[in-house]
């Protein structure tokens, strides 16, 4: 019965996505492996996954300037592309990530031209905090038919904001490759430090965007007051960043492959995660934690959760606070048996946020909704 319903995805990005990015990699996995799309709407991607393809056209500059008053305009392109794959006599699933501005227009289309009840729109947010306030927030969730969050704890930032939430939720943490985010034993260990000439010294890792909400400038700040102390004990590795970093004991390798990041977990202790913004998740958080470092981390956002509640690592209750940082760093320094905890139970990481188990819930919640619409 449920092949009676095709399923739609809305994706602002060409998709599958050749640049680095937390969920269209994960996405791209999908497309690869489990792809449950009928049709794909998105840019003209370099190649194609097994989907039927409407390509959206750019928005012309006569479309932005209607929509100084009527912001569809903007989306009008969306629109189009949803009008040369629809058929009347048809049910539709459709997906969207992370693309909060087109929720609203699509509803409306949908609702002016067809039978509304044919459609569930399926919407998975990448980020932590409600979207919109007022009327227009509460209009974006009556649009939703199902809402998937990052974390329980950004679902409850939503029904504490919004005096009606109507549509269906879940949880759905992001998944990582498995494969590739692993423990490795001691020995490639020793062989990977060894290319960097690092014998005998704790290491830790920061790796993100270099943006000031991901707290870089922060921890190098804290960095200098530890390693006037702790010289030959510690080293950081920074990874993602293109600009010079002239600082003792830190080792800037710039910005590296996705299929090149598990090494520098790898040989790494610790991870820092200094955010200083609400994270929706954190895939970096999931990547380290999986290759054996002891995380630490901001309390903020989803992050908590993330980390089972501290069970995976240690969470800064204040992290604007340059001192919590430096007691928990020198912490992990002078009590090595912290790095040891989650080693000691490797099948708990291997199956922790794994991204083939994400793409199966991704199909299995499809199938649902298949079965709802119906």
């Amino acid at each position: 019965m449920t092949n009676q319903v095709q399923t739609i995805f809305i994706c602002q990005f060409p998709m599958p996505f050749d640049k680095i990015a937390s969920w269209t990699t994960m996405y791209n996995y999908l497309l690869k492996k489990h792809n449950p799309f009928d049709y794909i709407i998105c840019p003209k991607p370099n190649k194609k996954a097994n989907s039927d393809y409407v390509y959206l056209r750019d928005i012309s500059l006569i479309d932005r300037i209607k929509n100084k008053v009527d912001n569809r305009s903007l989306y009008s392109n969306y629109i189009e592309a949803l009008k040369a794959v629809i058929n009347k006599d048809k049910k539709y699933i459709i997906h969207i990530v992370d693309n909060s501005g087109v929720v609203l227009p699509i509803h409306s289309f949908l609702s002016d031209n067809f039978e509304r009840k044919n459609f569930y729109i399926q919407y998975y947010y990448q980020g932590f905090n409600p979207i919109y306030s007022s009327v227009k927030g509460q209009n974006f969730i009556y649009a939703l038919n199902e809402i998937f969050f990052l974390t329980g704890l950004s679902y409850k930032a939503f029904l504490g904001y919004y005096s009606d939430f109507t549509p269906k939720a879940r949880v759905l943490y992001n998944g990582t490759d498995s494969d590739k985010f692993k423990i490795v034993d001691n020995t490639i260990k020793v062989d990977l430090r060894t290319q960097f000439k690092i014998h005998g010294k704790m290491v830790f890792i920061w790796c993100s965007q270099d943006r000031p909400k991901k707290g870089l400038d922060f921890i190098l700040d804290v960095w200098k007051k530890l390693y006037s102390k702790y010289s030959d004990k510690i080293v950081l590795f920074v990874v993602g960043v293109n600009r010079e970093i002239e600082l003792e004991g830190v080792i800037n390798v710039g910005r590296v492959p996705n299929h090149e990041l598990p090494k520098y977990y790898q040989m790494s202790d610790v991870y820092l995660f200094p955010s200083l913004w609400k994270e929706g998740f954190g895939i970096v958080l999931a990547e380290a934690i999986k290759c054996g470092c002891y995380v630490i981390a901001s309390k903020q956002g989803g992050i908590p959760e993330v980390l089972q509640f501290g069970k995976l690592g240690k969470l800064i209750e204040n992290p604007n606070f340059e001192e919590e940082w430096l007691q928990a760093i020198e912490h992990v320094i002078n009590d090595k048996t912290l790095l040891l905890e989650l080693k000691n139970d490797n099948n708990i990481l291997n199956n922790l946020y794994d991204i083939n188990d994400w793409s199966n819930k991704i199909n299995s919640f499809i199938t649902e909704a298949k079965e709802s619409i119906l």
